[in-house]
């Protein structure tokens, strides 16, 4: 059996553990101040960020309140079948080898057209916001579907703190790209990093949510932590994970599917089952742990609440 040694560190090098408390009880202090006063300066708390986030203890235990009247899909299955290609292509993939993810510290760069750029520390982001569960059908393109509760927060709370200017009309996002923490990205599936984006009123709907967490816990690394998006009315790709860039700009961006196959992956990538894949019907789909198929509903059951974002569009050719 292999041992592992410590090595000996040197008594005049430990520090006391009265400084250490005071040195914590000043970061405590400071993020208050910083807070206090907005969005923090970026990258002046890194330091603390290197440890456990605090943001993880405002994570709110899952009480399943919004449940749409359907059961939720079982954790295990949520969090070991995903579509994650940064670490691979195949479902399990990313529960074998999230463990090469480093969620913390973690930076965030805002750029664009939007007042406050920079980057920042996410525990600076998270900290003025109220995380909240929120439990919502999945559905990913290929036909299978969960029912999730998420924790985090309405996307447009951030957006408008970060003020974006009347030339925002997108918002683009990306995922890391550091391929050794992410295996997958050593191979050419797609173009790395991965990016995807939403039009300004998608992102800014109360629907729209960034989170940091499911069944109560903090984000796994396969289901993409330490943030990612959800937007539950889109197929599952457009839910982007890892994310360390946010843009805001005039032009509409080409996401990563749809710049590899425009014909099968459309910027709008709204659940309709009206429109087939080019390799598959999306009319219904298989909900991950029941037997059998149901229908795929119109924007994933969610028609009411978003269907006016498209008034007056042909949904067969922005697909």
């Amino acid at each position: 059996m292999t041992r592992y040694r410590h090595p000996h560190i040197p008594a005049s090098e430990i520090t006391p553990e009265s400084l250490y408390l005071k040195r914590r009880e000043f970061i405590k202090q400071s993020t208050a101040l910083v807070a206090s006063a907005g969005l923090a300066t970026p990258g002046l708390l890194s330091a603390q960020s290197a440890s456990t986030p605090d943001w993880h203890e405002r994570i709110p235990e899952a009480s399943a309140t919004q449940s749409l009247d359907e059961s939720l899909t079982d954790e295990q299955i949520v969090t070991s079948y995903n579509n994650f290609f940064e670490f691979g292509t195949r479902k399990r993939d990313p529960s074998d080898w999230g463990h090469y993810l480093r969620p913390h510290p973690w930076q965030i760069k805002v750029e664009g057209e939007v007042a406050h750029t920079g980057v920042y520390d996410l525990e600076d982001l998270l900290r003025p916001l109220t995380l909240e569960e929120r439990v919502y059908r999945f559905r990913c393109v290929e036909a299978w579907s969960m029912v999730v509760p998420w924790t985090g927060f309405p996307l447009s709370q951030l957006i408008e703190r970060l003020e974006p200017n009347s030339r925002a009309k997108y918002v683009v996002f990306e995922t890391l790209y550091d391929p050794d923490q992410f295996r997958g990205q050593r191979r050419s599936t797609i173009e790395w990093p991965y990016r995807e984006g939403l039009r300004m009123d998608e992102a800014m709907h109360p629907l729209t949510l960034m989170a940091v967490g499911l069944y109560g816990k903090p984000m796994p690394n396969q289901n993409g932590a330490p943030i990612r998006l959800v937007v539950p009315w889109k197929y599952g790709f457009k839910s982007i994970k890892s994310i360390v860039t946010l843009r805001f700009q005039e032009r509409q961006p080409v996401s990563s599917w749809q710049a590899m196959s425009t014909n099968e992956y459309g910027f709008y990538a709204n659940v309709n089952p009206d429109v087939s894949h080019p390799r598959w019907s999306q009319a219904s789909e298989r909900r991950l742990g029941e037997p059998g198929r149901r229908p795929t509903l119109m924007f994933n059951g969610y028609e009411d609440e978003v269907a006016s974002l498209y008034s007056g569009m042909d949904l067969r050719v922005n697909y």
